[in-house]
C-alpha cells in the first residue's frame, strides 16, 4: 500500500468547493483484503488508536456508521479507511474537517482516488502520511508492506508529535478567533505567512493582523508595552495602581533591590511574555537569585517588583472599551487524601478539555522543573499524597498555555476596575490591549481594597475569553473586526473570473480595460503575467491560484479580473472560494488526454467550476452545447447568455422571462451588440466601432467583446464606460500580444496569433478568408508537441484548402516529440487533403520558418503567422526588410497626439519594447526603450 500521487487543492476543484487533498493510493496486494477479511481485531485496534472514529457517520449519516461499514459483510477497502483516519487525525489536532470521498480509479486495479478535506496544507499532507503508517502498523505482519513502519515506531508518540506539528502550523487560538469573526461578517482573508500574519479583506480595503496586533496598532505603543519599566512609570505618573519595581542586571543587584522594595517580591524578564521566566512570592535571597537567573534566560535585564496579594486577572480592552475580564488560576491539583500528586496530575489530564498545546480549551499539566520548584516550596514531591482539599500549585503564573484555568468575571467587575483598565490601555496608546491586574476581589474597587497593575500586554491572548474553563464565553474578536471594518466599510473587491478553451486572455484584457475606463484600479491575471492597473508586475503564465492570491493581496487594486485556465484548475483548484461573476466562453478540443481529461464532456466539467462558484451572475455561451448545459450547475442569482444567433430559441425564451442576455443583432448600419435585462432592450455598440474586431470581420473578437460587455454589465459598470472601453481597446501587440495582431507596413499584410489548437486555428483561418486579399494567402502553422496525434491532425485540417502556401514548423519546446515530427505530421495531413507538394514547405525552426514566409510575401498577399515565442517572433515580423529595402528607423519618441489615431508601424515598434517594460514621459507619451538588437 503506497501513495502514488498527491494533489493539494487550495480552492474550488473537481472534488469540492473548499480545500481538499487528493491521494492516488495503490493498495497492491491489500486490494484482496477489505476490513471484513482483516477481521474485527483490526477494526478494534484502529478504534482503540482513534476513538473518535466511532463518531464518524460515513454513508449511514449517524454516529457509528463508519464502524458498522467496516464490520458488515466484506467491510470496506483500506483506501476508504485511510480517508477517515486522515480526517480524524486532523480532528484530534483541533481542526474542524469532515469531508471525504474515496473512489476506485477506472482501468487501474487496486488504485483509489482518496479525497479528504484539510484546514492547513502541511498538516493535511502529514495526516495522510501518518494515516498510512498507522494502518500499516495494524496489519498482520505477513500483510504489512516492507519498510512501511519504522521498527521503533510508537503510536502515542507519533500521535502527540503530529498534534504538536499541526499546532505549530495552524493559526493560534487568538488569530483563529479573529478569522472566524471575519468570516461571520463575510470578510475574506488570506494567510500571509506560516505564523499569524493574516490579511483581512481584499485589495485596497485590506487590513492586517498578526495575532491580536492590528495594522492600526501604533508601533510606539507596542514598544512601550514591551518596556515593563517604562510602562510602570507612565501608569504610576497617572495615579494608576502599580507595584514598586527596579530594573537590575546582576544577582547582587536583584538582592539589593529586593531588600529596598521589601519581601516578598516578584522577578520577571524585562521584555518577556506569556508568563515565561516569572517567579512570584520570593521571600529570601536564595529564591531571588534563582528567580533572577530564570528571568535572565529570557531577557538581559530583569525586573524586581513588589509582590501583590490577590488573584491574577486579565482585563481585555478593545477600541477604548473593556470587552472581557477573566480570573486566571495557575495550574494545580487538589488533594483527596488518597492519590499522590503524580496520580492527581494524571486524573486532571483525563479531562477531555485538556490537550497538547492549544489543541483543546485547556492544556495538560506537566511535572517539569517548575512544578518541582513549586512542590519543593510547598514541601512536597510528586509522590506525596496531599490531604483532602489542599491545593498544590504546579505553576507560579496563571497562563493557560502552562496548564492554568480561566473563569469569566466580566459581569461582576467593579466599574472602578473597569475604568482603570481602559485608562491604562489608553495611556500606553494601544487599540487592543490586556491589563494584568492583581486583586483579592475584582467585584470591589481597587481604591477600597488595593490591588495593582503588574503588566500591560500589546498582543493579549483571546483563548481565555473565547473558551474559559468556567463562566460565559465572550466574543472578544468581534469588536476587533468591527473596529477594523466599521459598519458600511467595504472589505471585498468585485471579482470576475473567466475560462474557456479560446479567447479568455483577450476577453480578460478587454474587461480589465473597461474596468479601468470606469475608474477602477484593476488587477488582472493572464497567460502572460499579472497586471496591476495596466502595468505588468509578474511575467509568465499566471492563470492559477497563486496569481489570484497575488492580485487580491495587492493594496492598490479595487477590482480583480482572473483568467482561469484548465491547468491551474486541475493542478490546485481556484484561488478564491467565490466570485461575483463567472464566465465560460467555450469548450473546445485542447489538452485532451492529459491529467485524466480525455473527452470534451470531462473538460467542460473542469471549466464549469468557474460558474459553480459564481454568486451574482454566470455568463454562458449559449452557442456552445457543452457550456449551455452548465446553467444547471450554478447557484448564481442571474444567468446571462451570450449568443451570436439572434434566433436562438432558448435565449429568446430566457429574455421573454425577464432574463439577462447579450446578443448580436443585425441592423441597417451593421451588427449591434445588444444587452437584454429585466425586459429592457439595450443597444450597446456597433461591432465595426470596436477596433479589435477589424470592422466586425473578426467574429471571435466580436464574441469576446460581448462576453466582456456582459461581465462588466453584470458587476454594475455603467453603459458609457463599457462603450468607451470597447471603442478604445484594440488588438495591437502592446494591448493584446499574440491575439490577432495586425501589421500593415510591409507590401503585404501580416496576421499574428498565438492559436495553438484546432478551434483557434480555424477561427483565424476563417478570418483570413473574410479579409479582402488581392494576392496569395500564406500560413505558418504548427502544433504543440504534447498534443495527441488526432489534435495535431485537426490543426492541419483547420487550414487545409484555405491557403495558397503552407509553412509547417515546430515549437522550440519539443514536448516529447522528435525534431521534425510535428511539421511532417501536419504536412502529411495537408497532402491527404489535396494540397500539392509545391505548396508545402517544411521548415522546423520557428525563426527560419517565419523568415521564409516573410520572404515569400509580395504586394497584396496575406501572411497568417501562428507563433509560439511571441516577443521574438513579433520583432521578427516588424523588423523584416525585403532585400534591397532601406531599414526603417526606430523612433525614440512617439509623436504626441490629441486624439486616438490608427496604429502606425512606429507605434507597433514601440509596442514591443513597451510590452517588455513601458516607460512614459510627463505627458503620458509611450517611449521606446533602447533596443540592443
Amino acid at each position: 500500500m503506497r501513495i502514488v500521487d498527491r494533489s493539494v487543492f487550495v480552492g474550488p476543484s473537481l472534488y469540492a468547493h473548499f480545500p481538499v487533498i487528493r491521494l492516488e493510493l495503490d493498495l497492491g496486494a491489500l486490494e484482496a483484503w477489505p476490513t471484513g477479511r482483516l477481521g474485527t481485531g483490526f477494526v478494534d485496534a484502529l478504534v482503540s488508536a482513534l476513538p473518535g472514529l466511532a463518531e464518524h457517520g460515513c454513508s449511514y449519516r449517524e454516529p457509528g456508521g463508519f464502524i458498522r461499514r467496516m464490520n458488515e459483510g466484506d467491510g470496506t477497502w483500506l483506501g476508504h479507511v485511510l480517508e477517515h483516519v486522515a480526517i480524524e487525525l486532523q480532528n484530534i489536532a483541533g481542526e474542524d474537517v469532515t469531508f471525504g470521498k474515496t473512489r476506485s480509479i477506472d482501468g487501474k486495479s487496486g488504485v483509489y482516488s482518496v479525497v479528504y478535506e484539510y484546514a492547513q496544507r502541511e498538516e493535511g499532507i502529514e495526516a495522510g502520511e501518518l494515516a498510512l503508517r498507522l494502518l500499516s502498523s495494524l496489519l498482520p505482519a505477513e500483510l504489512r508492506p516492507e519498510g512501511s513502519v519504522p521498527e521503533d515506531w510508537n503510536w502515542p508518540e507519533a500521535r502527540d508529535s503530529f498534534i504538536r506539528y499541526a499546532q505549530r502550523r495552524a493559526l493560534g487560538p487568538s488569530t483563529a478567533s479573529l478569522v472566524k469573526a471575519a468570516e461571520e461578517r463575510n470578510i475574506p482573508w488570506l494567510r500571509l505567512n506560516e505564523q499569524s500574519l493574516v490579511q483581512l479583506g481584499h485589495g485596497k480595503y485590506q487590513q492586517r493582523i498578526q495575532a491580536t496586533v492590528t495594522g492600526k496598532t501604533p508601533h510606539i505603543a507596542v514598544e512601550l508595552a514591551s518596556d515593563k519599566e517604562e510602562t510602570n512609570k507612565i501608569l504610576g505618573s497617572l495615579g494608576l495602581p502599580v507595584p514598586r519595581q527596579e530594573l537590575v542586571q546582576s544577582e547582587s543587584g536583584a538582592v539589593r533591590a529586593a531588600r529596598r522594595i521589601g519581601y516578598p517580591v516578584v522577578t520577571k524578564p524585562y521584555n518577556g511574555n506569556h508568563g515565561r521566566g516569572i517567579s512570584i512570592r520570593l521571600t529570601n535571597e536564595a529564591e531571588v537569585i534563582a528567580g533572577f537567573n530564570k528571568a535572565k534566560e529570557i531577557s538581559r535585564s530583569v525586573i524586581v517588583e513588589t509582590y501583590l496579594e490577590g488573584d491574577d486577572h486579565r482585563l481585555l480592552v478593545v477600541n477604548g472599551e473593556l470587552v472581557a475580564a477573566t480570573r486566571r488560576t495557575p495550574g494545580h491539583v487538589v488533594g483527596d487524601g488518597k492519590h499522590s500528586i503524580r496520580q492527581l496530575v494524571d486524573i486532571v489530564n483525563q479531562d477531555p478539555r485538556r490537550g497538547v498545546g492549544h489543541e483543546k480549551v485547556l492544556t495538560r499539566l506537566e511535572l517539569d522543573a517548575q512544578a518541582e520548584m513549586m512542590m519543593a516550596r510547598a514541601e512536597v514531591n510528586a509522590d506525596s499524597v496531599p490531604q483532602k482539599d489542599r491545593v498544590i500549585y504546579l505553576r507560579s503564573t496563571a497562563n493557560l498555555s502552562t496548564g492554568g484555568t480561566a473563569t469569566d468575571v466580566t459581569d461582576v467587575i467593579h466599574p472602578d476596575n473597569r475604568d482603570m483598565a481602559v485608562r491604562a490601555i489608553k495611556a500606553i496608546g494601544l487599540d487592543v490591549g490586556g491589563v494584568d491586574f492583581l486583586s483579592t476581589n475584582i467585584a470591589e474597587s481597587y481604591k477600597s481594597i488595593g490591588g495593582g497593575i503588574c503588566e500591560v500586554n500589546a498582543a493579549p491572548g483571546f483563548r481565555m475569553h473565547v473558551a474559559p474553563s468556567e463562566g460565559k464565553s465572550r466574543d472578544v474578536a468581534g469588536p476587533v473586526i468591527d473596529m477594523l471594518f466599521p459598519a458600511g466599510t467595504p472589505a471585498r473587491v468585485p471579482i470576475a473570473a473567466l475560462t474557456g478553451t479560446n479567447g479568455k486572455t483577450t476577453t480578460a484584457r478587454m474587461l480589465a480595460h473597461i474596468v479601468k475606463m470606469a475608474g477602477y484600479t484593476p488587477g488582472l491575471t493572464t497567460t502572460d503575467g499579472v497586471y496591476i492597473d495596466g502595468q505588468r508586475t509578474v511575467e509568465g503564465d499566471m492563470t492559477g491560484p497563486v496569481s489570484a492570491r497575488m492580485v487580491l493581496a495587492d493594496p492598490q487594486i479595487d477590482f480583480a479580473v482572473l483568467e482561469t485556465a484548465r491547468g491551474g484548475l486541475l493542478r490546485a483548484g481556484m484561488g478564491v472560494p467565490k466570485v461575483d461573476v463567472g464566465a465560460v466562453l467555450n469548450v473546445q478540443s485542447d489538452h485532451l488526454g492529459m491529467k485524466g481529461i480525455d473527452t470534451l464532456e470531462q473538460l467542460a466539467e473542469v471549466k464549469r467550476i468557474v460558474v459553480e462558484v459564481a454568486e451574482q451572475c454566470a455568463v454562458l455561451n449559449a452557442d456552445d452545447p457543452n457550456v449551455l448545459k452548465m446553467s444547471g450547475y450554478t447557484d448564481a442569482k442571474v444567468i446571462c447568455y451570450v449568443t451570436l444567433n439572434p434566433q436562438h430559441g432558448l435565449v429568446r425564451e430566457h429574455i421573454r422571462a425577464g432574463g439577462r442576455a447579450c446578443a448580436l443583432e443585425a441592423g441597417v448600419n451593421g451588427q449591434m451588440i445588444t444587452l437584454y435585462d429585466k425586459g429592457s432592450h439595450i443597444p450597446l455598440l456597433w461591432t465595426h466601432l470596436i477596433p479589435a474586431t477589424l470592422e466586425g470581420r473578426a467574429l471571435h473578437n466580436v464574441q469576446n467583446a460581448m462576453f466582456a460587455a456582459a461581465m462588466a454589465f453584470s458587476v454594475g459598470i455603467k453603459l458609457d464606460a463599457i462603450r468607451q472601453g470597447l471603442r478604445t481597446f484594440d488588438s495591437t501587440f502592446f494591448q493584446a500580444p499574440g491575439r490577432m495582431n495586425v501589421f500593415n507596413e510591409h507590401p503585404f499584410k501580416v496576421l499574428f496569433d498565438y492559436g495553438h489548437n484546432a478551434h483557434a486555428v480555424s477561427v483565424m483561418a476563417d478570418l483570413a478568408q473574410r479579409l479582402d486579399v488581392t494576392g496569395r494567402r500564406i500560413v505558418v502553422v504548427a502544433g504543440p508537441g504534447d498534443r495527441r496525434n488526432e489534435d495535431l491532425r485537426d490543426i492541419a485540417m483547420a487550414v487545409a484548402g484555405r491557403f495558397d502556401h503552407y509553412v509547417c514548423r515546430r515549437d522550440d519546446d519539443l514536448r516529447g516529440r522528435d525534431g521534425e515530427e510535428v511539421p511532417k505530421m501536419i504536412a502529411a495531413v495537408l497532402r491527404e487533403q489535396g494540397v500539392r507538394d509545391d505548396q508545402i514547405s517544411i521548415i522546423p525552426d520557428e525563426q527560419e520558418a517565419i523568415d521564409a514566409a516573410l520572404r515569400m510575401g509580395q504586394s497584396g498577399d496575406l501572411l497568417l503567422v501562428f507563433a509560439d515565442a511571441l516577443v521574438r517572433s513579433w520583432k521578427q515580423v516588424i523588423k523584416f526588410r525585403p532585400e534591397g529595402a532601406a531599414p526603417r528607423p526606430v523612433p525614440s519618441e512617439a509623436p504626441p497626439v490629441a486624439t486616438p489615431a490608427p496604429v502606425s508601424s512606429s507605434e507597433e515598434t514601440i509596442a514591443v519594447s513597451s510590452w517588455e517594460g513601458m516607460v512614459r514621459d510627463e505627458r503620458g507619451v509611450r517611449l521606446a526603450r533602447e533596443d540592443a538588437d
